[in-house]
């Protein structure tokens, strides 16, 4: 995939120096200034394994900062041209305008070139703005091609790991992690439930079985963003182990048209006019059970603050789907641009000042 090009990037001006200061991202990695780029890779993954916020529960804040460090530090001296200008001119120079260039790689590179403030010779400075746990995942996901049996997009690795309900089993003690793969679902796939179908292509040294398998995942009702459904062994063999890694799928919640989801309540926001907000009104509104829809009736006066709740008309909870949450309705008034001058004093008699 396309890299970023840092080629051409304006250096300090003639004459100013640039000190070699902040961290250094060598001692983070644990390597020496000299490590090949094979060796920087596996220091990332060997820090990354340990410091996972979710593999230290006792310290997570402390590991959630050093794993974000060690995000950083990869990021900067896994890529040539960052790394070109951190060796010369420290983190300092590279964040104080010693470095630029333009865009990101298709991939979703972390770091990123962004307009810097005043610094020598102007320009570009780096700034790391990536997420840590996204770079984790592509980090750990290369031996996995996903396709969808039923023609849906290809997965996107998750974010994270050894996080609640899942399985360590087939981990070879720790030699290789989960698998991970996003599970996208509609408000409708998690209002009623649904199956999906899903195909994984996995590596076999000393294991005979399929090059492919079809895993079949039961969405319940009520389920939530970061449910995780896990399949032990049907990953990639782990070496010439005879175990394979635990496949997990992670349930990521599809943007609707129409509603927003906050636990167990669905929000719904559309605008009105004034004359609506002040007389009542009707609407009907496409729900998420198939082929209903609610009619929603306003007798209330609209004020800013005011919201309609239908009760029992929510998402089901995925430990009781006969118990639901609310609907909640938000308004927007929105007013006419001009009123003629004999409605104005028409207006002016009719409606309170209060």
């Amino acid at each position: 995939s396309p890299r970023l090009i840092a080629s051409g990037f304006p250096l300090p001006a003639p004459g100013v120096r640039v000190a070699a200061m902040g961290r250094d991202y060598y001692a983070i990695l644990g390597i020496s200034k000299g490590a090949s780029a094979d060796e920087i890779r596996k220091a990332y993954r060997k820090a990354a394994l340990k410091w996972h916020p979710d593999k230290n529960q006792d310290k997570k804040a402390e590991a959630e900062e050093k794993f974000k460090d060690i995000a950083e530090a990869y990021d900067v001296l896994s890529d040539p041209e960052k790394k070109v200008i951190y060796d010369q001119y420290g983190e300092e120079g590279l964040k104080g305008g010693a470095g630029g260039g333009a865009g990101a790689d298709a991939g979703g590179t972390s770091g990123a070139w962004g307009p810097s403030g005043p610094a020598p010779g102007g320009g570009f400075a780096y700034q790391f703005s990536g997420d840590p746990n996204d770079m984790f995942a592509r980090f750990f996901r290369d031996s996995f091609q996903r396709s969808s049996s039923f023609g849906e997009s290809p997965f996107d690795p998750f974010s994270g790991m050894f996080g609640a309900g899942m399985r360590q089993q087939g981990m070879g003690g720790g030699e290789a992690p989960p698998a991970m793969f996003d599970l996208a679902c509609t408000l409708e796939d998690l209002y009623t439930g649904t199956t999906k179908k899903l195909k994984v292509k996995r590596r076999s040294a000393t294991i005979q079985r399929e090059p492919e398998v079809v895993l079949a995942v039961d969405i319940k009702p009520g389920w939530k963003a970061g449910t995780k459904v896990t399949y032990p062994g049907e990953g990639d063999e782990i070496g010439n182990t005879g175990k394979a890694q635990d496949v997990v799928f992670v349930v990521r919640e599809k943007r609707h048209p129409v509603f927003t989801r906050e636990g167990s309540n669905l929000l719904h926001h559309r605008q009105i006019p004034l004359v609506d907000a002040l007389c009542g009104f009707k609407f009907d509104l496409p729900h998420l059970e198939p082929e209903k829809t609610l009619r929603i009736n306003v007798t209330d006066m609209v004020t800013p603050n005011y919201s309609k709740v239908i009760k029992g008309k929510g998402m089901p909870s995925h430990k009781d789907p006969s118990k639901r949450g609310d609907l909640i309705v938000t308004f927007d008034v929105v007013y006419p641009k001009a009123v003629d001058q004999a409605v104005k004093e028409q207006l002016k008699n009719i409606l309170p000042r209060c």
